[in-house]
């Protein structure tokens, strides 16, 4: 692949894909397939939610903390530039 090809392919949001073996339960697969519903691209939409959400429980846990240190910075010292603010 070109690097315009690749470059259109991420402006217009179509990234790489990738074939794996998947298991899933029999009786939800066939409800699945009878309902038309675009196995991959419903496994590829809920895994982005669940990486998001754990790559922000990670990212919370990753500066815990600093986040306490810099609210027990606020609550002893008040907002920075506080006594300029107008509202």
């Amino acid at each position: 692949m070109s690097s315009t090809q690749a470059d259109r392919r991420v402006r217009t949001g179509l990234l790489a894909k990738r074939a794996i073996n998947l298991s899933l339960s029999s009786d939800v697969l066939e409800a699945a397939k009878r309902l038309e519903i675009n196995i991959s691209q419903v496994c590829d939409q809920h895994l982005r939610e669940v990486v998001r959400r754990e790559q922000e429980l990670k990212w919370r846990q990753d500066h815990a903390d600093f986040v306490a240190a810099y609210n027990a910075t606020i609550d002893t010292e008040g907002l920075p530039l506080d006594e300029w603010r107008s509202f």
